[in-house]
Parts: C-alpha cells; structure tokens; sequence
C-alpha cells in the first residue's frame, strides 16, 4: 500500500469540479484507491463519496492506494491536489 497526505489548499475546498477531476485521475489506474478524513474512508472513484467527506480549505486527506499501479495512482492524486485542482 502506498500512502501521501496532503493539505487542500484552493480557498473553495473540494466541490463538484474537483470531485470529478478526482475521479477522472483515479479512473486511470487499476488500484483501489481511497481518500481519508478524520475516520472517514472512502473510493477515489465514487463521486458521490467525494463530496459526502465536505473537504474545505485546510482540510488533511490521506490518499492511500494499493495494487499494481499503486505508486503512480498515489503521486497522481498528489500531484492534482498540489496543483490546487487548477483553480487558482
């Protein structure tokens, strides 16, 4: 299992843009691939799961990741939070 923590740092938090740029990123690889906040896991690819964990500004996710690809899946998520999901 691979594991990144990482902080959301656009001011809007995660919304319906980044929840289906989440899932679109996380499509991609063959792994399971899971967002946790606080005792709150849930499937990077389920949209709906996405927006249920209410992400604001500041908030701490751990992305965690397993499989074969579960490396690249992991510094892909990562990387699209670091990027602020593009919106600032």
């Amino acid at each position: 299992m691979t594991e990144a923590i990482v902080t959301i740092s656009n001011r809007a938090g995660i919304h319906a843009r980044p929840a289906a740029l989440i899932v679109q990123t996380a499509s991609k690889f063959a792994s399971k691939i899971w967002l946790e906040k606080d005792s709150d896991k849930i499937n990077a690819k389920s949209i709906m799961g996405i927006i249920t964990l209410g992400a604001s500004f500041g908030t701490r996710i751990r992305i965690m990741s397993e499989g074969a690809d579960e490396a690249g899946a992991t510094a892909a998520l990562q990387a699209l939070f670091d990027s602020k999901f593009e919106e600032d």
